[in-house]
């Protein structure tokens, strides 16, 4: 009879109970796969036995089949036996230990002394019976001794008017082997056979809802959840991973995995390896030996091998493994030879010896690379064996540490290429795999990679390495600021380019943009727009001349041209190859169009190629575009966004990492911190060691201006002067003046006039805005706000409002914020109190939204000194209106409200820029306002959720 779900299984039990109790005495065998839950049935039995029936319980072991009358001693030395049986079983039990014990069942010559032993055995648990109703119950009878064996088939052939319940379990193979123990019993008239199967989705259903098979104590399983983390199956969130369907996969219906499931999700909210896996690993320890070698050879190899391999894997023959694996595949712990989750797999992995762990995977290696498998599969078997075969090993590691850095995985890539370096035979052939090694170790950890270096220089003296790995070697040894080294490879490098003009010319570019002071000014310059395509050759690597390019763009000043150009190079990112220099191009990519005034498009590049849910981000790639993402934060005004991603840049890659690169994300966040009043982690930032070499590189213009700024804040102009005059100096000397990345003059001018020296400060004032022109908004707008500040007070709101256009073009919110506090301050000097409480208020607003803690006090402090103002208390800009807006109003009106210029808005919400003014004259109407500067900052809330902005909530 085949029976599947709990409860009919007891139920069925129950009944042949019931009529032992009417001397009807019954055998049953519960018969398997080795894991679909007979154990538990034979306990689940027991423990429901009335109280008038007497329990006998034996387990039986492998490991003591050896031992004579083992299973009776366990089932007779029972506190369960009156006095004068229990005396005579004991006695018994003594004679039959130092018998000459048969060593199989069907043993004809079975000594008279043993026969005479199992007779009184025999007799003693029938008269046991006599007394009470009994339930005899073995588990894995299959590993019993024969002289049991023998005991066990005495009582079932005088079972017919005993009140006996003999069940008993064994393995599904043991049908298939000749058994004369199993013959004789089928020949018993009440014998039952009940064939189990594993529980299927509603069985599993039953389970979780505490039906048949549940624990012992008869709690039911659904009440093992706690309050806060309800039974899977009462989710009605089909997404859940723990639905029935979730526990049913998982489980293939063993109940011995389900109740582990339940337990794992109770414990950790998932499964475990000390719950699941270990159940796993115990209903294979308990299978017979072939079934174990089959489930180690399937976690080594994978679900995509076939019975062939893992025959040739696990040394047996085809059929001993196909019975294994439907064996397996029967009880649930497999499924189609996948193993049901990834838990399972690792808890077989790491039940393997380590030393037969390393041999597996040496003959799966040589198995699988005999059989022409994909290069991948056969490399991480190499690796994971830490043993290469032989020349074609090596081969096979380098091509798959290729394909492994181009599928993004430098984790893969990195332990292929340490085997291949240190199984390479060939001498010449290791400073390239070095050098491999070298980059790809370097995604993961600069400082890791560092020890390559030296090696690799040595290389580069002696002429064994090319061309491409010498230009990866020279960016790694600027990034650890390693500039003797670096002015060595770089001499190799150009002596090697020689009349290639156009290598040499990419290689001064680069530099020009990074590394300026080893950089050789070129006399052959690159039109704007680029004229390189028929410069390319087929040994072209297209990221670095991507790099080159924007190097060069930086070094001239981006513009909209250059911007374009950087959008077009990061919207191939994800198309094609990379190689090592892509990171670079993307970073530079980022800082041309943040240099360019797109700092809300730099932010939103950053967010794309930094997608939590992309696979195999690596430490480097993470920690860079967090840093650029701080940059462009802090350029639109979103100082708490600036000061996270600054921090999140510092804790995905550590300090020591960082090179000299060090100097961008210190610098974003001492800039986002001092500027939000957080003087205190400014200066801790400051301690940070810093190399000289950082000075010597583009970051330490980033950090000499954070420097600058902190100073100022904490009223030291002397040191702000000098350090952003340092910075200027460096940037004429380097020849990027005109590159915008940092806006030296301004920060001059303003520690000039802390210092009483307007001259000073009004002479690089008009230095900046001759050099800003229109192309940098930014720049300019901060300008006019210093030079309002050095003017009379009748010429400030004029200069003062074009900055604020300026500013709301760019998208810049603190620097807006600093505008409105002075244009405040300005129309009180003019008696113009209505215009300068509208000022105020929305001062007070902008500088909450950027959290410039500083500037909210400077403004509040102003305010008690305002006739008119008396102490005034900004409260919210009320809706009044707002309501009368269409949603189409609302979202335009919001992203004006929040700096966007209407080709911006027209970009963001896809409608014409014509539409937008339309929109936008209708709002300006229904609120009484005459522009947008006048709109009330209230609406900035309404498109909140429209699209990511400048000033972005947080």
């Amino acid at each position: 009879m085949r029976l599947v779900e709990r409860d009919e299984q007891v139920r069925y039990l129950d009944r042949l109970m019931n009529e032992c109790r009417g001397r009807r005495g019954q055998i049953v065998l519960l018969n398997g796969p080795t894991t679909t839950g007979k154990t538990e049935l034979l306990r689940v039995c027991a423990d429901r036995a009335p109280e008038d029936v007497r329990v006998l319980r034996a387990t039986c072991s492998r490991a003591e089949q050896s031992l004579p009358f083992g299973v009776l001693s366990q089932l007779l030395r029972s506190d369960a036996l009156p006095g004068e049986l229990s005396a005579r079983v004991e006695w018994l039990l003594r004679e039959g230990a130092s018998a000459d014990a048969p060593s199989r069942p069907d043993h004809d010559a079975v000594e008279a002394a043993v026969v005479r032993i199992v007779h009184g055995l025999g007799v003693a648990v029938l008269d046991l019976a006599a007394r009470a109703p009994l339930l005899i119950a073995v588990d894995d009878v299959q590993h019993a001794d024969v002289p049991s064996l023998h005991c066990l088939l005495y009582i079932a052939r005088r079972l017919a008017s005993a009140r006996v319940l003999v069940v008993l379990t064994d393995e599904a193979e043991f049908e298939r082997q000749h058994s004369p123990f199993r013959a004789e019993l089928r020949r018993q008239p009440h014998f039952h056979q009940l064939r189990l199967a594993p529980l299927t989705r509603e069985g599993v259903a039953a389970v979780l809802q505490g039906g048949a098979g549940t624990p012992a104590d008869d709690t039911p399983l659904a009440d093992t959840f706690t309050a806060d983390a309800p039974p899977a199956e009462t989710s009605t969130d089909d997404a859940s991973p723990w639905d029935t369907d979730a526990f049913f996969r998982a489980s293939g219906g063993n109940p011995l995995l389900l109740h582990a499931l339940i337990e794992d999700r109770h414990i950790a909210g998932e499964p475990r390896a000390q719950g699941y896996g270990l159940a796993l690993l115990s209903c294979l320890h308990r299978d017979r030996l072939a079934v174990l070698q089959v489930a180690r050879s399937l976690a080594v190899l994978g679900e995509e091998c076939g019975v062939d391999e893992l025959s040739q894997l696990a040394g047996l023959d085809t059929e001993t493994v196909s019975r294994a694996l439907h064996d397996m595949d029967a009880a649930g712990l497999i499924d189609k030879r996948a193993f049901r989750h990834p838990v399972a797999r690792a808890a077989v992995v790491d039940d393997i010896s380590p030393q037969d762990r390393l041999a597996l995977h040496r003959r799966a290696a040589q198995l699988m690379h005999d059989r022409g498998a994909p290069t991948m599969s056969v490399a991480r078997h190499l690796v994971e064996a830490r043993h290469t075969h032989g020349p074609w090993a090596v081969r096979v590691l380098l091509e798959a540490a290729e394909q492994a850095m181009l599928g993004e995985d430098p984790w893969l890539a990195t332990e292929c290429l340490k085997l291949a370096h240190r199984s390479s035979p060939d001498e010449q052939d290791r400073p390239a795999i070095r050098a491999r090694l070298a980059q790809a170790e370097w995604e993961l950890s600069p400082s890791a990679a560092a020890r390559h270096l030296t090696p690799l220089v040595a290389a580069v003296r002696s002429g064994r390495l090319d061309q491409g790995d010498r230009l990866v070697l020279l960016r790694h040894l600027l990034w650890h600021g390693r500039t003797d080294e670096a002015e060595t490879v770089l001499r190799h490098l150009r002596s090697t380019a020689g009349d290639q003009w156009t290598e040499a010319r990419d290689i001064e570019r680069w530099l020009a943009a990074t590394h300026p002071p080893l950089a050789r000014r070129s006399r052959h310059p690159l039109t704007r727009g680029g004229d390189i395509g028929h410069l390319l050759t087929p040994l072209s690597d297209p990221w670095w001349r991507s790099a080159a390019d924007l190097g060069d763009l930086i070094t001239r000043g981006p513009d909209r041209q250059a911007a374009d150009r950087a959008e077009q190079i990061l919207a191939e990112t994800g198309v094609g190859r990379r190689s090592p220099w892509t990171e670079e191009a993307v970073q530079l990519a980022l800082s041309v169009l943040i240099c360019a005034g797109r700092p809300g498009s730099a932010a939103d590049w950053c967010d794309r190629l930094n997608d939590p849910a992309a696979p195999r981000q690596t430490p480097v790639r993470t920690a860079t575009l967090a840093a650029m993402r701080a940059e462009a934060a802090i350029r639109q005004g979103d100082l708490t966004a600036g000061a996270d991603h600054a921090r999140q840049a510092l804790t995905h890659l550590a300090p020591k990492a960082w090179g000299v690169a060090i100097g961008l994300p210190l610098g974003s966040l001492v800039l986002a911190a001092t500027r939000t009043g957080d003087y205190e982690e400014a200066a801790k930032c400051l301690t940070h060691s810093t190399t000289d070499a950082m000075f010597r590189s583009r970051y330490g213009l980033h950090y000499l201006d954070a420097r600058g700024h902190f100073h100022l804040a904490t009223n030291h102009p002397h040191a702000a002067l000098a350090d952003f005059l340092s910075c200027g100096e460096l940037m004429r000397a380097w020849g990027l003046d005109a590159s915008a990345l940092i806006p030296w003059r301004t920060g001059a001018a303003e520690a000039w006039l802390r210092l009483g020296n307007p001259d000073q400060a009004k002479r690089l004032v008009y230095d900046e805005l001759t050099r800003a022109g229109a192309d940098d908004p930014r720049a300019r707008g901060s300008a006019l706000r210093l030079l309002a500040a050095l003017g009379p007070v009748s010429r400030q709101p004029e200069l003062l409002t074009e900055a604020l256009d300026l500013l709301e073009d760019c998208g810049d919110g603190y620097e807006q914020a600093r505008v409105l506090v002075d244009l405040c301050r300005s129309y009180h000097a003019l008696d113009e109190h209505r215009r300068a409480r509208m000022v105020f208020r929305r001062a007070w607003h902008v500088t909450k939204l950027c959290d410039a803690g500083p500037l909210s006090k400077e403004l509040m402090a102003a305010s008690g000194d305002f006739s008119g103002f008396g102490g005034f208390e900004p409260a919210p800009v009320g809706a009044d209106g707002i309501t009368s807006l269409t949603g189409s109003e609302r979202r335009v009106a919001a992203l004006a409200v929040m700096g966007c210029t209407n080709r911006e808005i027209a970009g963001k919400l896809h409608i014409t820029a014509s539409t937008v003014e339309q929109h936008l004259t209708r709002v300006y109407r229904k609120l009484n306002v005459k522009r947008r500067k006048d709109l009330p900052v209230d609406l900035r809330n309404e498109g909140a959720t429209t699209e990511r902005t400048p000033l972005g909530r947080r």
